[in-house]
Order: C-alpha cells, then structure tokens, then sequence
C-alpha cells in the first residue's frame, strides 16, 4: 500500500474533516517517529501509513474498532503495520512488540492533545511548548476525550519521558503546521 492508496481510504471511511486531521498529525508525529525511534531499516512511509490508518474504522464502526481496518491492512499484505494500529490502544490488551507499534501507542493520544491546545491559540502551533501542553494535560476537563492514562503508559511503553515525548510531538507537528492547518489563524 502506498500513501496515495491509504489517503483515499481515509477519504472514504472517515466522513468527519476533525478525525481526519488527526489522521493525519499522528501520521505526521509517525513518520518523524521513524526516524527517532526506529532502527536504519524501518520505513517512515510504513510508519506513516500506521498513523493515517490508525483510526479509519472508528466513525463508520465504531464496534468493531480496529478491528475493519486491521484486517484490510492484513488482506493488502501489510502485516506490521496492522499490528500497529491493532496495538494503539491500551483498551484492547495488544503486545507492543515493534518500535512502530510503541511509537504509535505513545503519539496517538498525545497527538489530539497538542491538536486541542494549538486550536485555542490565534498563533497555532507556532510558540506552543512543553510546558503550556503539560498544564492542559493536567487539567482533566480539557480536552476530556483524551485519555491521560493512554498517554502516561504510552510514553512509558515507548521507554520516553512525557516531557521529551511531547517536545518531540511538537517539533513533528510544528514542521507540517502548514498543511495540517496549525499556523497561525
């Protein structure tokens, strides 16, 4: 599978231009992810398709999340990255046996997160940083669909602190801003 192909997946499963957007910054976080977290013969693009697919069953089926689109990924013969996206939630007791499927427990959630913050600020995502996100992820009414403890054993999973995570996060985020609709409004 090639983005091209997994774009107008996403296209046609997920109707709501919100999930979309996160489709596409955890995809964003993963490809970077690659870099930092994989060895020298992961391929960012694979890594990629992990986190644009991640979530590309939830609005058309929600009951059978990741279920539909781990098994499509499975039928094109993309094994590993099926076993990412079917390990990105703690909910559904998955091993997080490759770097990728670490990386994208740990960047998921933490990715909506940073979404949240840079959409309340006129300058996006441009002089957003550690500390402004830590104090929204303390304060559990914002953003209250983003579930702490995914983010909490994510970045322990992944062997990282939550401060160096989500820097991380934001250097990813902050170097698509433009076309993921982040800059300054």
């Amino acid at each position: 599978m090639n983005r091209t192909t997994a774009v107008q997946l996403l296209e046609e499963w997920v109707p709501s231009p919100g999930l979309r957007r996160h489709c596409y910054c955890v995809e964003a976080v993963m490809r970077s992810a690659a870099v930092r977290y994989g060895s020298a013969s992961d391929d960012p693009e694979k890594w990629g398709l992990a986190g644009l697919l991640h979530d590309a069953d939830w609005e058309k089926w929600p009951d059978e999340h990741p279920n539909r689109i781990v098994q499509h990924l499975r039928d094109l013969g993309e094994a590993d990255v099926a076993d990412a996206v079917a390990a990105h939630s703690l909910r559904w007791g998955r091993p997080h046996t490759t770097a990728m499927s670490k990386a994208l427990v740990a960047s998921d959630e933490l990715a909506g997160l940073v979404v949240a913050c840079v959409l309340l600020r006129p300058d996006g995502i441009l002089t957003l940083d550690v500390p402004g996100v830590l104090k929204k992820f303390r304060t559990a009414k914002f953003a209250a669909g983003v579930d702490r403890n995914e983010v909490t054993e994510g970045v322990r999973i992944l062997g990282v602190s939550l401060e160096d995570h989500t820097a991380f996060v934001l250097d990813a985020l902050r170097a698509k801003a433009d076309d993921l609709g982040l800059g300054p409004k």
